[in-house]
């Protein structure tokens, strides 16, 4: 049987004290198997205490944890080894005074907000249902309450009537009042004058960039409440960080933005909504060639990157700040979003954004231009074509004599490979025949093949 380390099994060659640290962690996380006798690549090692253990381990957990484990006696190659079961716990498990906690396959101490987001998961309750002290319907903004609420009827995801019950009662059907009638960390956010009074750090941070992260130009923070946000970002980027290429179709002047709007909107509204919001702030940095977005949080445990293209439930960090959303119409609760950003930058003739798992966070990168060699490869094309593509890119054009004598192949050859490049919508010819006739990058073009 194939063996490895992961989220759930721990492997120790012999027991160690200190392992009921990794007993804790489990405990805190989703249970798991630590087995004894058994190195990390999964060899069997064996243990000859093995009696001792099955009395002396479990006594140990509940002595110094308050956690029953079952340990059960295994034999394999004529050699013993355990098998430590730990069960989920529905309380916070600390060992001498620290908690620990079951991360992929790594064992982290919580401390700080990680530990409170903790505490509060295993109470049943999330950061954002907290009450906010000495917070009334005052310190709201009544024209995001009054946006929201004509957007949500327009939608029919809320009755008509809403406008004229009360906000006591629109709240609470939202989710974002305690049972007590108090505004929790979610009405603040999404509809707060101060954001501050819930988190410091609830800012959308922009930022522009030159050839580095060091060499940042200008910048600028969006300080409104979370359901403005979006459109504040979106109005920014617009006027003082992206361009608009003109082109023409027929005689209508084009101007979109240099990455299509629907795919940084639905980016931004993830980020917004997914946002551990007891960590740090948002950032959007813009460079010359790429756009990347990053917010603190990682994804659930049931999702993983390659989920997120796939078809897949929706498992929102902030349900009822994601509720709100989609009542309004900002988002759909099937999870789509992923896919409705790839599909539009497909669309606008970019390449396909990399999203990934980044410093206790999750970041979109948007690229312009697919004439990198890191993307030419995902298209599967041969090192000849990929290196004619990246001559025509630094020298603007390319003919046939001249990619015959690049790679020192027939002139059919290169006749194959350029036609085949303009099937494939990478370069367009200019000219019939002859020797005027050469080739360039098909720019912007939304049919790569």
């Amino acid at each position: 049987m194939e063996r490895g380390e992961t989220q759930n099994i721990e492997y120790k060659q012999a027991w160690r004290d200190e392992y009921l640290k990794w007993i804790c962690g489990f405990a805190n996380a989703k249970g798991g198997h630590i087995y004894i006798g058994i190195d990390d690549n999964g060899n069997i090692i064996g243990v000859d205490n093995h009696k001792k253990l099955m009395e002396d381990i479990p006594n140990k957990s509940v002595n110094h944890l308050g956690v029953v484990v079952d340990v059960n006696l295994h034999a394999a190659e004529g050699k013993n080894y355990l098998e430590i079961i730990v069960p989920i716990s529905n309380v916070p498990i600390a060992y001498h005074g620290v908690y620990h906690y079951r991360s992929g396959s790594t064992k982290q101490e919580l401390k700080g907000i990680a530990l409170q987001n903790l505490l509060l998961n295993k109470m049943g309750k999330k950061w954002e249902d907290m009450a906010v002290e000495g917070i009334t319907f005052s310190d709201l903004n009544g024209n995001s309450i009054q946006k929201f609420i004509i957007k949500a009827i327009e939608k029919d995801r809320i009755p008509p009537n809403t406008l004229k019950i009360g906000k006591q009662t629109l709240f609470k059907n939202l989710g974002l009042l305690t049972e007590k009638g108090q505004l929790t960390n979610a009405a603040v956010l999404l509809f707060g004058k101060n954001l501050i009074k819930v988190s410091v750090t609830a800012s959308f941070k922009i930022g522009r960039f030159g050839k580095s992260s060091h060499d940042l130009l200008f910048q600028d923070i969006v300080e409104t409440n979370i359901f403005e946000m979006a459109d504040k970002v979106i109005e920014i980027l617009k006027t003082k960080y992206l361009v608009r290429p003109i082109s023409y179709k027929g005689l209508e002047r084009m101007e979109p933005l240099e990455y299509p709007e629907t795919a940084l909107r639905e980016a931004i509204l993830n980020a917004i909504i997914h946002k551990d919001y007891s960590s740090t702030y948002t950032f959007l940095r813009v460079y010359d060639d790429r756009l990347l977005l990053w917010n603190p949080g990682t994804l659930p445990e049931e999702l993983t990157i390659d989920k997120l293209k796939q078809e897949h439930s929706s498992y929102p960090r902030n349900r009822n700040i994601a509720n709100a959303f989609f009542k309004a119409g900002y988002i759909e609760s099937w999870g789509r979003g992923i896919n409705k950003i790839i599909d539009a930058c497909k669309e606008a003739g970019l390449p396909e954004p990399i999203i990934e798992e980044d410093q206790g966070g999750v970041s979109v990168i948007f690229l312009k231009d697919i004439y990198t060699e890191e993307i030419l490869k995902t298209y599967n094309l041969e090192s000849r074509h990929i290196k004619a593509l990246l001559f025509i890119k630094e020298n603007g054009r390319i003919n046939n004599k001249q990619y015959q004598a690049l790679f020192e192949i027939s002139k059919r050859m290169v006749s194959y490979d350029l036609q085949m490049l303009v099937d494939r919508n990478f370069i367009t010819k200019i000219g019939s025949t002859g020797k005027g006739t050469y080739y360039i990058l098909q720019r912007g073009n939304k049919g790569v093949k």
